[in-house]
């Protein structure tokens, strides 16, 4: 083996982990949709979590991409250490899908229909059609299939270029000398380990192997401990990504280590045992890459039976060793782990969003009641719910823009532009909510007074308003575009019922039944209402812009609206019950 094989070993290595890296993120960003579906089934049950675990990493293959967003899930409250426990056990198991797939690539056959199995055969088209997918297409989730495809072609050729460079190794005497040491258990267990640590990926790690294994000269009694070891070194990815996490999120990367390890010492215990009392003939013969895809599933499966029934042992033995704090940990609203997978993300932002979304129905609930019986306790409370959704605004809107700074789908986008929307329509009616305070104090510090017609007037332009803050709320959390529709009818309602109230009170500063220091607060009331009226307006059109997919106007929508059979009946029928 001279330089230049050196040489094509270091090209080859780097298309392989160049192409792994590029599949696995469009893989990730083409399965979205899927990936929220899965992680939207997690439950308590131990088999619904270990199949979740098994889907999520066989779709995006990397179970170091799985369990980072699961330590991200659990610093964000979205999912329990126990939850994550199961989880981290079907991410093991599969990883291993891609050692399957590189398998395919020892397959030699005289037969025509058996050789085009082999990814030599079929890895040029497989390219020609990503490279046309990605450069003819303006479609982002063509663009992904062809990256997919580009992906998966480079990580193919990378392994035939390596597997070509190290042929040779098996007539280089120090080769031979280096793999003997490996069939000492520990020693093989170590190389795997810290080979896979270093490149942060088993399935990489286990490609190498495959490679090194198509020389004849890796033996299934060196494969055996390397591959244990290179479950434990891909622990490494999962322990950097919860530095900075609340203690559960690390208990759930510490759970990742300790599964690995304590899989890794029994079956290595067992190993031991089996080859110095029976010393089988097969850890003596060469492995091939096959034989090594067949004995990392079998390796996973076999922790995951003998863990899975101890996984609450497991999970008191990482509280254990990292115990509670003294003082209650804050959890994470918006976690950057998330980020790397953007269908997860934009659906944790919804669930801020809509958090946000309840503390400004509350703070205008409570300003409506506020401006008739004054009470010190809701104020503050208004005042605190108006501050809150100022910093809710601030993180997710900062978080929104980082995520759409990277690649995403044109539907991510759309949603993400949205709730970038829809956060300040929220903050606004918050601060509408304040307003409305600020004109009870005046009404309470001022001693002013309204006519009882006055303020059963309001009472029936309050029960609108906040019929029409439920109605968008609806929308939203639910994805209603019926109460999206209800929305748009109330809101001209909650118009022409403001200008009716304006012109009434005006009649009664007219005959003096109102003050004309009580009209200029009426009139900042009904300004306030009307406007949280257009924000909720706002709120339900974003909910039917998402539907349709596209980024049509307001006004273009209102237009759509107008003219609509459903919406002059709802008109009609709202203009029946709030008529004054």
């Amino acid at each position: 083996m001279d330089i230049f094989n050196v040489l094509n070993m270091i090209g080859g290595l780097s298309l392989f982990l160049f192409g792994m890296t590029l599949m696995g993120h469009a893989l990730e960003r083409r399965a979205g949709s899927r990936l929220k579906a899965l992680l939207g089934r997690m439950t308590t049950g131990k088999f619904a979590g270990l199949l979740t675990g098994i889907g999520v990493t066989a779709i995006i293959q990397s179970s170091s991409a799985t369990t980072v967003m699961v330590v991200g899930f659990v610093n964000s409250g979205l999912m329990t250490l126990k939850q994550s426990i199961n989880v981290i056990m079907g991410a093991n198991i599969g990883t291993t899908v891609t050692a399957w797939i590189l398998s395919l690539a020892g397959i030699e056959s005289s037969n025509v229909f058996v050789r085009l199995l082999n990814p030599s055969s079929f890895t040029p088209i497989l390219a020609l059609i990503g490279i046309i997918f990605y450069m003819a297409s303006k479609n982002n989730k063509r663009k992904d299939t062809g990256l997919i495809l580009l992906g998966f072609a480079t990580l193919m050729f990378g392994m035939q270029t390596m597997t070509g460079a190290v042929a040779g190794l098996k007539d280089v005497p120090e080769f031979g000398q280096l793999l003997i040491a490996f069939t000492n258990p520990v020693l093989g267990l170590l190389a795997g380990a810290a080979l896979t640590a270093i490149i942060q990926s088993s399935s990489a790690s286990v490609g190498i192997l495959q490679a090194l294994a198509s020389t004849g000269a890796v033996t299934y009694g060196a494969a055996i401990p390397i591959i244990m070891g290179q479950n434990i070194g891909t622990c490494i990815t999962t322990i950097i990504s919860s530095i900075g996490a609340n203690r559960n999120a690390k208990r759930a990367a510490l759970v990742h280590l300790s599964f690995n390890v304590i899989g890794s010492a029994v079956w290595l215990t067992v190993f031991c045992v089996v080859k110095a009392v029976a010393s089988p003939v097969i850890l003596s013969q060469p492995a091939g890459l096959m034989g090594i895809a067949v004995i990392h599933s079998i390796f996973n499966v076999l922790c995951t039976l003998l863990l899975l029934p101890f996984s609450g042992m497991l999970e008191k033995l990482v509280c254990w060793l990292i115990p509670d704090a003294k003082a209650p940990e804050k959890i994470e609203e918006l976690d950057e782990r998330l980020l790397e997978s953007p269908a997860l993300a934009l659906n944790r932002c919804q669930q801020v969003i809509e958090h946000m979304a309840a503390i400004t129905a509350s703070a205008i609930e409570d300003s409506l009641v506020i401006v008739l019986k004054y009470d010190r306790e809701k104020a503050e409370r208004i005042r605190q719910a108006e501050a809150e959704t100022d910093a809710l605004e601030d993180l997710i809107g900062t978080y929104l823009l980082k995520l759409t700074a990277r690649s995403i789908s044109e539907e991510e986008s759309a949603k993400a532009t949205e709730y970038l929307k829809l956060i300040g329509d929220y903050e606004r009616m918050a601060d509408h909510a304040v307003n409305i305070l600020e004109s009870a104090e005046e009404i309470k510090n001022n001693a002013l007074t309204f006519s009882e017609s006055a303020r059963s007037e309001f009472r029936k332009l309050g029960d609108a308003v906040t019929e029409i803050v439920n109605l968008s709320y609806r929308a939203f959390s639910h994805n209603d575009a019926a109460a999206a529709r209800q929305t748009e009818a109330l809101e001209q309602v909650i118009d022409d019922l403001k200008e009716e109230l304006r012109t009434r009170h005006i009649i009664r500063m007219q005959k003096r039944e109102c003050s004309a220091s009580a009209g200029f607060v009426w009139s900042d009331l009904l300004t306030n209402l009307e406007r949280v009226a257009d924000h909720c307006s706002n709120i339900s059109l974003s909910v039917l812009d998402l539907q349709k997919r596209n980024m049509k106007s307001h006004e273009n929508q209102h237009h759509v609206v107008d003219f609509d059979a459903d919406f002059t009946a709802q008109y009609n029928a709202y203009s029946q019950k709030y008529h004054v």
